[in-house]
């Protein structure tokens, strides 16, 4: 059998647990392939400055690759999680999100309820966060609040669906397109920020800064598992917090950006 060929993620002094988190958030996506999930990077070796896992040799993106994607990200996340923010299996340490070299803490618990994971644990400490780096205002944790207080009702009825075994980070950069044993390209999930969160997340992260026959994916993914009714009108609430994470990262026109996405969710009661 041939060695597998590796690829090396390092940094010096990364904040504690940082790639023992995403290497047990990659095991536990992974896990998922036994069902159909989608295909997820394999794990090598990790340790406080660095995590090994196979390298990807790069193809071209089809439409039949992205609609069976579709299908197995679907299967993946009804592979489920206990509860909403629940972290990988074996990690108790901190969890994270962001780039390698400014990853911020992402808070875990077990909220039992979408709206309250997605306010507590996702919206107001990102933005919280905002404003001790002095990148966010006063008026923009308000009109978080307002869009916090409003969730139950711009939610709607994606609010009942059980907690989904979540990549995190889901921007079209962390799928990678390869060729299969069996020569057919299909998509592999690599830098996750793995949780149980809500499967709108995954799916409003790829099209947030374009990805590839995303129509396809779509399609592809409610052939498993249909959406509840009027995800196109959520997928701007799913966005805020990655959107509010630019703005922790890096500030600028993602700030506008945010507080106009906020405005025209409010807009929409």
């Amino acid at each position: 059998m041939a060695q597998m060929a590796i690829h090396r993620k390092s940094r010096s002094f990364a904040p504690e647990g940082f790639f023992e988190c995403e290497a047990k958030g990659l095991l536990w996506l992974k896990e998922a392939e036994k069902v159909g999930g989608s295909r997820v990077v394999q794990v090598h070796d990790w340790a406080s400055d660095y995590l090994d896992i196979e390298r990807i040799s790069p193809a071209s993106a089809t439409p039949d690759a992205a609609y069976q994607f579709g299908r197995s990200l679907a299967r993946m996340h009804d592979y489920g999680a206990e509860t909403f923010g629940a972290a990988p299996a074996d990690y108790e340490g901190t969890c994270y999100f962001g780039p390698l070299q400014d990853p911020v803490a992402m808070d875990t618990g077990d909220w039992d309820n979408a709206v309250d994971y997605y306010a507590q644990g996702r919206l107001i400490p990102m933005v919280d966060l905002g404003l001790h780096r002095g990148l966010l205002t006063a008026a923009d944790a308000d009109l978080t609040q307002e869009v916090c207080d409003a969730l139950p009702e711009l939610m709607g009825a994606a609010a009942s669906d059980k907690p989904a075994r979540i990549h995190g980070d889901l921007w079209s950069g962390n799928v990678m397109w390869t060729r299969s044993a069996d020569d057919e390209v299909e998509a592999v999930l690599i830098d996750p920020a793995a949780h149980g969160g809500h499967r709108e997340e995954d799916l409003s992260m790829l099209s947030l800064f374009g990805m590839s026959f995303m129509s396809d994916i779509m399609r592809g993914y409610e052939s498993v598992h249909p959406l509840k009714k009027g995800f196109d009108e959520r997928r701007t609430l799913w966005q805020l917090y990655p959107i509010a994470g630019h703005c922790v990262f890096f500030g600028g026109g993602y700030v506008s950006q945010y507080q106009s996405m906020c405005r025209q969710l409010l807009a929409q009661r």
